[in-house]
């Protein structure tokens, strides 16, 4: 048998020759010196040969391995050399097929499907929380302990909702691979379990009375704000959309509505929301390409008439105060709520449930029992059934016209014009107040940073002091810089006491600070 000493000592020679081991194992010797191990044996009757590699790189005993791995492949009837290539082979393929690169396939096949918003949000989910840990690693080799570890991480920092999301959107790519044949199973199928319940929300807040959703329009117009939020309240309380979709409102959205003032009604105008602006899957959408279209009362268009001098020149109905070509601030309207005296009373998806009961009231006490499933039309719920839905919404839009209308008529009872409130002062002079600029950007960050509360105090903390501490991009300060290091003093002591509300209360309270 061969030896380390003997291999070692190998010289070339004239002509290359070889130094036996045992077994068929060998070590090849050429003219130049190279020493390869190699092995020879039989095949479906062919004589083949071999290689293990160059000495000393692999060692005496490091070859006898690999010749042993080979002669128990020859012994199940494989051919080593055809299987050295076929895991070569798999190795190239686990290359290719890492997490990222198949999660990024499953997003682009999936992305028609869903709505923009919701598409951007999955992408950003992945690129932020998973590609920079498991990105770049075979999809096959990936296992349950090590997507865990992943899931807890997003769980430790607060955001036990996102973890959920995130295990969805892990398990929607393992599905995607199992189908190509890149993967076998799916390790997050076991991990439902493991992470932390998610604490349901109650119902938003809503006064559903007549009486009492007439005063808080009321009080909310009576508040002191821009002319644009307060109408944008408005017609979102006439229209019952969701506030993600009157925000975002565009002209070109509206049809029926004469902008000269030469005609006076009957109006048959309505406002069209893309299906992209709309809640849910594409898939979900049920009148043409998925599209929602709001009757218009002729209280809705009186609103948009005295918006037609303020922003007609502008592509959005409501646009951003500091970037008009972007829609209002999402907390804006919300804000001015809490402002009139309704925090955790009534909030703008309110309006939807005072619609929805108020006239189911309505419909009852008129012995209407078919305006039910009509009301649940014009707030854009999905029937089960597809084809009764848009049958229904064509058959059914004089009978939406005339609800909303009575609604109307109903919210509207003894309120002025809109365009008496295009007169009323935007703001009352407050003396030691901020400028209008800075109140409008610490309301634009209160909002950015209440909205991650309850479940994300951490997160909602760092956007909140990064929002204000770039006040216009570092040409101010909203207050004196002493009294901004002892905001974030504030903040982080009730952050590190795991008091959610103490967080939310110093927020909210922050426009009450006056400079040093």
């Amino acid at each position: 048998m061969l030896t380390d000493a003997k291999a070692k000592a190998a010289k070339p020679r004239d002509k290359a020759y070889k130094l036996a081991d045992a077994e068929q194992l060998y070590l090849h010797v050429s003219t130049t010196g190279s020493r390869l191990w190699r092995m020879d044996y039989k095949h479906g009757g062919k004589r083949k040969t071999l290689s293990f590699g160059a000495y000393p790189k692999v060692t005496l005993s490091d070859a006898r391995r690999k010749r042993d791995e080979a002669k128990e492949l020859i012994r199940d009837g494989f051919d080593p050399a055809v299987e050295r290539r076929l895991t070569a082979k798999a190795q190239e393929a686990d290359h290719e097929a890492t997490f990222e690169r198949i999660a990024r396939r499953w997003w682009e096949r999936n992305k028609p499907r869903w709505s923009a918003r919701h598409a951007d949000d999955v992408l950003q989910s992945l690129e932020r929380d998973v590609f920079p840990e498991i990105g770049g690693l075979p999809i096959a080799r990936l296992r349950a302990p090590r997507i865990l570890d992943l899931l807890h991480q997003i769980e430790r920092r607060g955001s036990v909702e996102t973890a959920k999301r995130v295990r969805q959107r892990i398990s929607g790519v393992f599905g995607s691979a199992i189908a190509m044949g890149i993967a076998e199973s799916d390790p997050t199928a076991s991990l439902k379990n493991e992470l932390q319940p998610v604490v349901r929300r109650g119902k938003q807040p809503a006064i559903t009375d007549l009486d009492g959703i007439r005063r808080v329009l009321t009080d909310a117009e009576a508040t002191p704000s821009h002319i644009v939020t307060k109408l944008a309240v408005r017609l979102l309380a006439l229209t019952a959309v969701r506030p993600g979709e009157s925000r975002g409102a565009g002209w070109d959205e509206i049809d029926g509505v004469d902008w000269t003032r030469q005609s006076y009604g009957p109006y048959l105008a309505t406002w069209t929301v893309p299906a992209l602006r709309m809640k849910g899957t594409l898939a979900r959408k049920d009148e043409v390409g998925g599209d929602h279209v709001v009757p218009l009362s002729m209280e809705a268009i009186d609103v948009l008439l005295a918006m037609r001098d303020i922003t007609g020149r502008l592509p959005m109905i409501f646009p951003n105060q500091r970037r008009s070509h972007e829609p209002m601030s999402e907390n804006a309207m919300g804000y001015l709520l809490n402002r009139a005296g309704y925090h955790g009373r009534h909030v703008p998806h309110g309006f939807r449930a005072a619609f929805s009961t108020i006239m189911n009231e309505q419909a009852s006490r008129a012995g209407r029992a078919g305006d039910r499933a009509v009301i649940d039309l014009m707030l854009a719920h999905v029937p089960k059934d597809k084809v009764e839905s848009a049958y229904n919404r064509a058959a059914f839009m004089p009978r939406r016209r005339a609800i909303a209308q009575e609604w109307a008529s109903l919210l509207m009872e003894g309120k002025p014009p809109a365009a008496a409130l295009v007169d009323r002062p935007c703001r009352e002079p407050v003396i030691g107040e901020w400028s209008a600029s800075r109140r409008e950007h610490m309301e634009w960050a209160i909002g950015r940073a209440t909205a991650l509360l309850p479940e994300h105090p951490a997160e909602a903390v760092e956007r909140f002091l990064t929002d204000v501490e770039k006040y216009q991009r570092g040409r101010a300060t909203l207050f004196g810089r002493s009294r901004q290091d002892a905001l974030r003093g504030e903040l982080e002591a009730a952050l590190a006491a795991g008091g959610a509300q103490e967080v939310e209360r110093i927020i909210r309270t922050t426009p009450d600070i006056r400079a040093d």
